[in-house]
Parts: structure tokens; C-alpha cells; sequence
């Protein structure tokens, strides 16, 4: 076999193995070496949707998928070049996901008959039923090479076969020109107190790349340049990483300690626990034992003069809906975390989906307005933290922040921005006032409320679900009611005088205007951009704020012919404008299948309508 040394903008390699097979790991490593190189890169783990799925079925495999170029990435990749598949369910699931130039590495020793019938193969030749045989297909024992790399080791046969990630790793260091020496200093990081198993997985690692470098079976090895990018200091982060540090640069920013009062629940878990190990930055956490007792901590913690937050994922929110309301009336600042997942109910837990946001918009009793924001990438997850705790905290309300688990696992390049740079938080504090404290008497402009810390002499007030009146008075009268209802809507609807305007990726008018909103970002610009290059009339407005909406929406809506929203949900959005700007003709593409978006799809769609 010829080899080949292929310079390339782009690569996209996919890991796929059994869910212990350590291919998170993996693909962490992989992608974090990626990154340190100067690579821009975008992740996306695929979790198996069944966590305790007998080993070697198709339901129980895991996958990370890594984008890695010297240009702009701005999605995971729709296809891969390479695919490492350690087990005959790992390729079933996945041979789908190979181009048809690509190479697929494949473990000989885990392809025995009853692997390959556990898998769901009608014939022991898988290569042939899945009819990839045009495929580079590696066949290599790695199983035994890995026993044979560790038999002196003094690890039993479990733990040296647990280490066949780290020789399929070293494979595709040879394969990328990837130096070794990110992944040696976290093995000595996370073995510390294990010294053998930092010799061990070293070995291991080392043997793989040479095996790789030695044989002839390996049809092609890549080089991609490091990409261009701004001057600064960068790390690899997923969305969940920068959601907690947002949070925290929020707190920092306003001087208000943060209190996070929450129940761990997939994909959210990973923010209270990067939150709970800050607490040298006077971060507090509680780990409750359910969604009601999280939520409503935080809600106490606010009025006691925190920065409050609560993070969840769509069946967590349900449960806290009745306590989102009292933060909502009490008019309270918190910051409320949702990492959608699919449902509904317990769902899919580790797939990912848009489909909590008619229960952000309208999943409370009664009147009971608030602001909801999205993320649209996972380093945009710290900025959207950062300003979900500015506006929570300027304008004394609940602020609803939607992200996703293809954000919230999901890492790429981020620029450690510096704290000067961050604009300021100014709560509205009161300290004193002449005659009666009136808790609810607001700002003309913001119609916002003063923020009263309890056991400030002279500004006694109580807090509840009850209707009071300005001066904090508890009041069933109706015209009072309907008051009080309006005015906490229109101080929501006044946040839009405080938010960016909506910008249009390409021309500011034409023939088609490409609408989305959260995570769906990359795979819409880069479908623009494929469009655009051919000539088409087509711009992108995408959504970060959703309720209140851009100033401008409007304005830039009227400046199409056609508008296409595309949403992983069954038409939320597209609904939502439908009723806020009548006027225009609204297309859809919808996907509710757990998966992002793959961007050919939305290329075909629009091609479609114009």
C-alpha cells in the first residue's frame, strides 16, 4: 500500500468504542493536544443513550468526534476522514459517519464471532455488509499488542486491556504528527499517586505511535497547520467549563458572593461541580437532594443578598416551575442554567435537543414573564453566563440561560479574555431611604426595584408568592393585581434597550435569511458560508436573545424575501415569531433526533426554496 502524506485545512476524526472503553478519554486527549498545537478546533462526545447497555451492543456505544484545522472550525464535522472502531457495534453505529475516502482503524481481536453477532451482523464479514470495502480499512490486534506492550507491567489482564485507548491514541498522534507531550504531563497530573500506572500508560502510548510508524498498513498520516488567530492566551474549554466560570467572573465582577444551590442532573452536573471547587473565589455550594430544594435555596440566598443560581436540564426545570415564578414575583435575581437534553421526561439524557423553550417562555402558572437567553457555542457559554448574571442582577429578576448538551460537552479554543475587559455589574443596592420602605416602587426608565438586603435598619420588608401592592403590602385587589402583572412584564420587555441588536452574517438583504437560535450556530454559518460561496443570495441572523427579542428583529426580517428558521425541536421558535411579528411567511427545518444538525441538510433546504 502507497503511503501518503496529505496537507490538509481540515481533518475530522471519530472514536468510537464500547462506553468503558475509554474513548472520551481519548478524544479529550486527542482534541486537547489539537488545540495546544494551534489548531482551531470544535468536539462533540456522543454519549450512548443507554449508560448501562450490555457490553458490545449498538446501544451501548460511545462516541467523541474531533474538527480540527488550520482555518476557522466552527462545527464538529458532519462525516469523518478517519473512524476508530474498537468493536464491531462501535463500526455498525458509526461506518455511517466515514467518508468514503476515509480510513477506518478497526481492533482484529474484538471482531470474534461473538462480538459480531452481539453487535447485530447477519454474516461474521462486517466490512463487507456494510459494504465500505472501497474504505482504508486498518486491521490491527491491538488488543494483543496491548498486552504485549504491558506483560511485564505487574497489571493484571483487566487493567493492561483498559489501556488499548492509549495505543490507539499513540496510533493517530503518528497519523496527525501529534507530539506526545501534552498527554505525558496529564498522566503524571492524574496518576500522581499511581507512578505505575504512569510508566504503564506512557509505554502504552509510545508503543502505539511507533507500531503506527513502523507498519505499512497505515495508507495515509496528515499535516495541518496551526490556524491564524487573534493574539491572547487560549485553552481548550467545554461549555459547561465556561458556563461555571462565567458565573464566577459575573460574582467577581459585581462583588456579590455567588451561591449555587442545585441537584446534579445530566448534562448540567459538571457546572455545580466546577463551581463547588472555587471556593477560594467565595463561591458556595449545595448539592440538594432534589430540583425544588435547589432552586429554592437559591431563591433564599437571593433574598439574602447573593448572586443566585440554579442549574438543571428540561426535567429539572419542570420541577422548579412553580419556584421560578415565586423568584419571578418575589422579583429576585437568579440565574437559572437549562442543558437541554432530549425528552420528554427522562428521555434520552445524553442526547441533545432544543426542545425546552416553550417551557423557558411559558412553563409557569399565571402571568409570569421572563428573560430567556441561549448560547450559541461553547466558549459564547461563558459570555452568556457572564451576562445572564449582569441582567439578573441590574434588572432584581430570574433570567432563564438555555444551553445544550452538544454545548455543554462540547469543547473548542477559547481566548481567556482579561476581567478589566468585562463591563461592570452595578446591582441597585439600597441602603437607606426617607419615610416607608416601598419594596416594589421602581426606576421610571427600567421599572426596576431597589434590591434590600435583609437586616438593613429601616428597609423591613417580607417577600412571598402572595400579590402585594408598591409598598410591599399583601393586596387581592384586582386592579392592583393587573398592575403589578404589567409592570413586571414591561421591565422584561425594557432589557431589549440593554441588549445587542441582531446582526446578519452576509448581506443585510436579499433573497433568503437563514434563522436559528443556540447551538445550532456553527452548523448554520457554515451551511451559509458553503451557499454563499456559490453565488447564492443568502445571510444568517441567529438568536441569542429571546425573550425580550432584539430591538431591530423586526427591521432585519424585512429586508428578505424568504426566512427559513431552523431548530432541533419540532418548530418552537419558528412558533414564537410567528406570534411576535405576524407579517412574514415563516419556512422550517426541524430535526428532533437527538443529533445537531449535519450541514448539507440545511444547504439542501435552502436550496430548496430559493
Amino acid at each position: 500500500m502507497q503511503h501518503k502524506i496529505i496537507d490538509v485545512e481540515d481533518v475530522v476524526i471519530r472514536f468510537a468504542g464500547d462506553s468503558g472503553d475509554g474513548m472520551q478519554l481519548t478524544g479529550t486527549l486527542f482534541a486537547d493536544s489539537s488545540a495546544l498545537f494551534g489548531n482551531d478546533i470544535s468536539t462533540f462526545p456522543d454519549y450512548p443513550a443507554e449508560i448501562r447497555a450490555p457490553q458490545g451492543t449498538v446501544s451501548g456505544v460511545s462516541g467523541f468526534q474531533v474538527h480540527f484545522g488550520s482555518v476557522e472550525i466552527n462545527t464538529p464535522g458532519d462525516f469523518c476522514d478517519v473512524l476508530v472502531a474498537m468493536n464491531p457495534a462501535a463500526l455498525r453505529a458509526n461506518a455511517k459517519w466515514a467518508k468514503p475516502s476515509a480510513t477506518i482503524i478497526l481492533d482484529e481481536d474484538a471482531f470474534d464471532e461473538k462480538n459480531i453477532i452481539k453487535a447485530g451482523f447477519k454474516t461474521m464479514n462486517p466490512i463487507e455488509e456494510l459494504k465500505i470495502e472501497d474504505r482504508n480499512i486498518v486491521v490491527s490486534p491491538i488488543t494483543t499488542l496491548t498486552k504485549e506492550s504491558l506483560k511485564d507491567s505487574g497489571l493484571d489482564t483487566k487493567a493492561i486491556i483498559r489501556c488499548k485507548n492509549m495505543f490507539t491514541l499513540g496510533m493517530c498522534f503518528f497519523m496527525f504528527n501529534r507530539e506526545m507531550k501534552h498527554t505525558f504531563e496529564y498522566l503524571e497530573k492524574k496518576f500522581k499517586k499511581k507512578p505505575q500506572l504512569i510508566d504503564t500508560n506512557k509505554k502504552v502510548l509510545t508503543d502505539g505511535f511507533n507500531y503506527a510508524s513502523n507498519i505499512h498498513a497505515i495508507p495515509n498520516t496528515y499535516i495541518v497547520q496551526p490556524a491564524k488567530q487573534e493574539k491572547g492566551t487560549y485553552r481548550n474549554i467545554n461549555g459547561n467549563q465556561a458556563t461555571a466560570w462565567g458565573l464566577l467572573a459575573a460574582s467577581e465582577k459585581s462583588g456579590v458572593p455567588l451561591f449555587c444551590g442545585s441537584y446534579p442532573i445530566t448534562p448540567a452536573t459538571a457546572i455545580l461541580e466546577e463551581l463547588a471547587i472555587h471556593k477560594s473565589l467565595g463561591a458556595k455550594t449545595l448539592q440538594c437532594e432534589d430540583e425544588i430544594a435547589g432552586i429554592c435555596t437559591s431563591i433564599g440566598a437571593a433574598y439574602a443578598g447573593n448572586f443566585a443560581v440554579t442549574t438543571t436540564s428540561g426535567p429539572g426545570l419542570s420541577l422548579k416551575s412553580e419556584a421560578l415564578g415565586l423568584a419571578m414575583i418575589t422579583e429576585l435575581p437568579l440565574v437559572v442554567v437549562d442543558v437541554q437534553r432530549s425528552g420528554p421526561s427522562t428521555g434520552i439524557p445524553t442526547k441533545t435537543e432544543q426542545t425546552d423553550l416553550n417551557q423557558a417562555l411559558y412553563g409557569r402558572n399565571g402571568e409570569c414573564p421572563i428573560m430567556v437567553m441561549a448560547a450559541h457555542s461553547p466558549s459564547d457559554c461563558f459570555e452568556k453566563a457572564f451576562y445572564a448574571g449582569k441582567f439578573a442582577m441590574e434588572h432584581m429578576m430570574p433570567v432563564i440561560l438555555l444551553t445544550e448538551g452538544f454545548l455543554g460537552n462540547g469543547s473548542e479554543p477559547w481566548r481567556i479574555p482579561s476581567m478589566k475587559d468585562l463591563p461592570a455589574i452595578n446591582p441597585p443596592y439600597i441602603t437607606e431611604c426617607e419615610g416607608k420602605f416601598k419594596p416594589f416602587e421602581r426606576d421610571p426608565e427600567t421599572f426596576v426595584r431597589k434590591w434590600a438586603v435583609p437586616g438593613t435598619p429601616g428597609l423591613e420588608h417580607r417577600v412571598g408568592g402572595l400579590e402585594k401592592n408598591p409598598e410591599g403590602v399583601i393586596s387581592s385587589d384586582p386592579q392592583n393585581h393587573e398592575l403589578m402583572v404589567r409592570n413586571r412584564a414591561e421591565k422584561v420587555a425594557r432589557v431589549a434597550n440593554f441588549i445587542p441588536e441582531l446582526k446578519v452574517q452576509g448581506d443585510e438583504q436579499g433573497e433568503v435569511l437563514v434563522v436559528g437560535w443556540g447551538g445550532t450556530f456553527g452548523h448554520l454559518y457554515t451551511a451559509v458560508k458553503e451557499l454563499r460561496k456559490e453565488g447564492k443570495s443568502v445571510s444568517l441572523a441567529h438568536f441569542d436573545y429571546i425573550n425580550p427579542l432584539p430591538k431591530n428583529t423586526q427591521e432585519v426580517f424585512s429586508k428578505f424575501k424568504k426566512i427559513i428558521v431552523c431548530e432541533l425541536n419540532c418548530g418552537q421558535f419558528a412558533a414564537y415569531l410567528r406570534d411576535k411579528f405576524q407579517q412574514f411567511h415563516y419556512y422550517q427545518l426541524n430535526k428532533v433526533q437527538g443529533q445537531p444538525f449535519i450541514v448539507k441538510d440545511i444547504v439542501d433546504a435552502v436550496n430548496e426554496i430559493l
